[in-house]
């Protein structure tokens, strides 16, 4: 099942230079790596957060000649700097509208420099869970849905009574719907929640390779920071 958020009514306050950077960062980034072509793998490789080689696991003798490239950054970076890659025009541009949409407001509700902190722990705790559920893997684990899915957290918490219109597939046909924040994004975390269980139990053919736990765990970190941090929900304007 497919959701695609088109836009919300929350308005900000603040522009919210923090979210269009980090959209442009991402983009820039993948705009790079189509220009390297075929080298392109060896960069994601290298800067790629890889399961294996941050706990240590091993990888194969194809794995070990990766990790034994010259200027490779320790495996802790890769936390960080996995977040800025992407596998594919639809995978970053779907990462990106998710973040267009929901992280303007969560900057503003945070402020620029807290969201920043905010953005980077997200995908920093969403890799390390994906990770724990994948430490053999030696498939790089790359994309900004680890962090996006924290901004996500943070919105359900901070923005329930938002208004999210939707492009919603009935049958064969697209339908634009008005769905509140609190059921939309509740939606997403069970069908993120359904394919991480799957993942586990099934074969990865049927989960797509997608790393659902990655998913899970930047909505829990989300969560938890906007609770840790006593960021209270703002009441709803009505212009």
């Amino acid at each position: 099942m497919t959701i695609i958020p088109l836009r919300d009514n929350v308005p900000t306050r603040r522009y919210p230079y923090v979210n269009k950077v980090l959209v442009a960062i991402n983009l820039l980034v993948f705009l790079y790596e189509v220009v390297l072509g075929r080298e392109a793998g060896l960069f994601i490789y290298r800067w790629g957060l890889v399961p294996a080689r941050l706990w240590g696991a091993g990888g194969g003798l194809e794995m070990g000649a990766l990790w034994a490239l010259p200027g490779l950054p320790p495996a802790w970076l890769t936390l960080v700097t996995s977040m800025f890659l992407h596998a594919g025009w639809l995978h970053v541009g779907s990462n990106m509208l998710y973040l267009w949409i929901f992280g303007d407001n969560v900057e503003d509700r945070l402020g620029h420099l807290r969201y920043l902190v905010f953005y980077l722990l997200g995908g920093v705790g969403a890799g390390l869970l994906q990770s724990i559920f994948s430490a053999g893997a030696s498939v790089p684990t790359i994309g900004a849905s680890g962090a996006v899915a924290a901004v996500l957290g943070a919105y359900w918490l901070l923005f329930p009574w938002a208004k999210v219109s939707t492009l919603v597939p009935v049958f064969f046909f697209l339908t634009i719907a008005e769905i509140p924040a609190v059921v939309f994004l509740l939606l997403w975390f069970l069908i993120q929640l359904y394919n991480g269980a799957l993942a586990i139990t099934a074969s990865p053919t049927l989960v797509g390779g997608v790393a659902w736990w990655a998913h899970i765990g930047g909505f829990v970190v989300g969560l938890l920071l906007v609770r840790w941090w006593g960021i209270r929900r703002q009441p709803p304007v009505w212009w």
